[in-house]
């Protein structure tokens, strides 16, 4: 999970891998999906449910930042701890403008190296490539995103509501519950969402909307610390139960059917800009059923030299290299007629290459750890999920 580090960025041997684990998972689920057309693509948990790999990675998020800021909000302590957030917030912008940039790079490079032109009208960037003055202060902004580069911004803007969080939290859950749905529920009735500045619409993931999700995952595992979830069987029936019929209602395509007896799209639809009732539920089924059945939950719990555990622990920067690498594999999609078998082995080559980013983290951290410091080098932290720094 994301207890503090030890000594010079050495992870302690008592750390609880779950997390990790379960991050890692979704971080290399978010990369196979953002590789569109080949056949692992298929066989990720979008196609069986409601929810995907996004809903599941702010869950663990907001989890994770429960572990490492809940306990630490204290009277004294909130202007550092405030800082500190901020400081991961400015991170989360500055990577999310970094990969943006490089995103552009790369299909503009493909456009001038295999002469497809068409390359610049993928994934939102034609109206960069016609209002470049515009576009440019857009994406400083956050007034335009690209297609598949639009996590981190709506994570950095989750990092600026934490502080609120963790007051509201302090004087009563049930407040922060309350108040974190009432945001929720009146941002999918009304529609409130930022603007993006080029055309009409609004950010693809609303963080009004997301916060929601973000701060279940923050309250459910301080409620939770020490003592585990409790099991309830009616709970565990319905979950599976749920579980079940979204399953089918995807794999068997129940789209044409309405039950939504006039209500807002928000309590009914199927919306991910608004995280939808549907798909909220979905990705909570799945975790009361992996918090609370032993054999789902213990399987995750893997030594820290593990290769998952690992890419878990350096979340942030095995995201962005991700985000690379799935971005370079959309343009040879593009450029290979999307050849799925190419695509494939792609995405295949991509997965090794995120378990040797990890372990190359892991051998950076240990060569600036205890030893080297004492030969005078300057110790590097390891990137721990969301752990602050």
């Amino acid at each position: 999970m994301t207890d503090r580090h030890g000594p010079g960025g050495v992870v302690p041997q008592t750390r609880d891998t779950r997390l990790d684990v379960f991050r890692a998972l979704a971080l290399l689920t978010i990369f196979v999906n953002h590789v569109p057309g080949q056949y692992l693509e298929h066989l990720t948990h979008k196609n069986f449910g409601f929810s995907d790999s996004a809903e599941a990675f702010v869950l663990i998020s907001g989890m994770s930042v429960g572990l490492a800021y809940g306990g630490r909000f204290a009277v004294g302590e909130r202007l550092a701890v405030t800082l500190r957030i901020l400081r991961r917030a400015l991170t989360l912008y500055v990577a999310h403008i970094m990969t943006s940039v490089i995103t552009f790079a790369i299909f503009a490079g493909g456009a001038l190296w295999f002469s497809r032109p068409d390359l610049l009208s993928e994934i939102n960037l034609r109206a960069v490539v016609d209002r470049t003055e515009q576009g440019v202060v857009s994406m400083v902004l956050l007034g335009h995103q690209f297609g598949y580069n639009n996590i981190l911004s709506m994570y950095a803007m989750l990092f600026l509501m934490l502080p609120g969080f963790l007051w509201l939290y302090q004087r009563s859950v049930r407040l922060l519950i309350a108040v974190s749905g009432t945001i929720w529920l009146c941002a999918g009735i009304w529609r409130i969402a930022p603007s993006n500045f080029l055309d009409d619409g609004y950010w693809f993931l609303n963080p009004l909307s997301w916060q929601f999700l973000f701060v279940i995952g923050f309250v459910g595992v301080l409620r939770a610390k020490g003592k585990g979830f409790s099991r309830n069987p009616v709970l565990l029936a319905l979950s599976a139960t749920y579980l079940v019929v979204s399953m089918l209602w995807v794999v068997l395509a129940w789209w044409n059917i309405d039950f939504s007896y006039g209500l807002p799209a928000v309590l009914t639809g199927f919306d991910k800009t608004f995280l939808s009732t549907t798909r909220l539920l979905h990705v909570l089924a799945g975790a009361y059923l992996v918090a609370t059945i032993p054999v789902l939950s213990n399987w995750a719990a893997l030594p820290i030299s593990h290769p998952l555990v690992a890419v878990g622990r350096h979340s942030l920067a095995v995201f962005i290299f991700g985000t690379i690498l799935a971005m370079a594999g959309q343009v040879l999609m593009f450029v290979t007629g999307k050849n799925p078998v190419l695509g494939t082995l792609y995405t295949l080559a991509g997965i090794a290459l995120h378990f040797a980013y990890a372990r190359y983290l892991d051998w950076q951290a240990s060569i600036t750890g205890p030893n080297a410091k004492r030969q005078g080098m300057r110790a590097l932290p390891v990137e721990g999920g969301d752990a602050p720094k």
